[in-house]
């Protein structure tokens, strides 16, 4: 079966950090993390075979969270680790393609860019790692960026990151630091963080104003399909929406699968959103390719939903 992966993450040369935390430098022992942040730097012949080994034919590549533009020089900095995530993927066409970064503390300038990464370099959208400047991207000065991304028909993958420090002191306080970090980051806070970040945007109207706009988010939709007919119910009246609350997250979202790998939530986001709305991903390297690639041969659903999803949909969404 033909597998497209769309969250799958690299770490162009300008945006490496000069050290690691968690290598285990001082003691001599490397960290399965560290094991896995270093395959961020790889695009290649490591990364082809356990693409290979998987089945997975092609990965979106995108870069990962921890991989900060210079605060300097934004604008120069995405064009330059878009220039460099272009070059890689100039050496393998046909297994690789890749999404953005932008500059969004100047959001026209991020327009621009995502106009040139699409136009030139042959990008399929961009990826934007949650809260800007500490701000949600329902912010109007965001627009520009939405505007954009619906004229050039590209989506905008909604990907999460560390929450803010003032939420951070509040909820994840008096913790044990390596529970706190894990419950504010891959455990729940940051899906949940999320979920809440793409009902910003619905209820905000930002699809009002860009009806065709398509967002992605991943690993089972952040917590949105489990909640989604109780939040409709109870926003009902209060946003002031041109169609009911759930048709956004219906019509203007795609799921991805992204690091989730049990049979209960997929289950859940089919019966909500149905099989044209699912996408296959990995969540590469913080999560296996093996064990996505057998979650999704193995998963409880039909034969027609399960071509969608493994490379129907990316196919369609991003011209694949």
């Amino acid at each position: 079966m033909r597998l497209i992966a769309i969250e799958e993450h690299v770490r162009t040369r300008s945006l490496r950090p000069t050290s690691e935390t968690g290598a285990g430098e001082h003691t001599g022992h490397v960290s399965p993390m560290s094991e896995r942040i270093a395959r961020l730097d790889e695009i290649g012949p490591v990364r082809l075979a356990e693409m290979d080994a998987a089945g997975i034919k092609i990965q979106v590549l995108s870069q990962t969270a921890s991989a900060r533009l210079d605060p300097n020089r934004e604008i120069e900095s995405a064009v330059k680790a878009n220039d460099e995530l272009a070059e890689a993927i100039s050496a393998h066409p046909d297994r690789f393609a890749g999404f953005a970064v932008l500059p969004l503390a100047d959001p026209d300038a991020s327009a621009e860019e995502l106009d040139r990464t699409v136009r030139v370099l042959g990008f399929k959208g961009a990826l934007i790692n949650g809260m800007q400047q500490g701000l949600f991207l329902d912010d109007p000065r965001y627009w520009p960026v939405f505007a954009a991304a619906e004229r050039l028909s590209v989506p905008i993958y909604l990907h999460p990151a560390e929450p803010p420090a003032s939420v951070r002191n509040v909820y994840y306080a008096g913790l044990e630091p390596s529970i706190a970090q894990a419950l504010a980051t891959s455990a729940w806070g940051w899906h949940v963080e999320t979920g809440l970040h793409a009902l910003r945007l619905i209820v905000s109207g930002i699809f009002d104003r860009f009806p065709t706009l398509q967002l992605i988010i991943g690993h089972m939709g952040e917590a949105i399909p489990f909640m989604l007919a109780r939040t409709a119910r109870n926003m009902e009246g209060a946003a002031k929406l041109e169609r009911p609350l759930a048709d956004y997250f219906l019509e203007n979202f795609y799921i991805t699968t992204s690091g989730m790998f049990t049979v209960q939530p997929l289950l859940c986001l089919l019966l909500v959103v149905g099989a044209d709305r699912v996408i296959f991903s990995v969540d590469y390297p913080y999560s296996s390719s093996q064990e996505a690639q057998e979650f999704i041969e193995s998963a409880p659903i039909s034969s027609t939903d399960r071509e969608k999803i493994a490379h129907l949909n990316a196919e369609r969404l991003l011209g694949l």
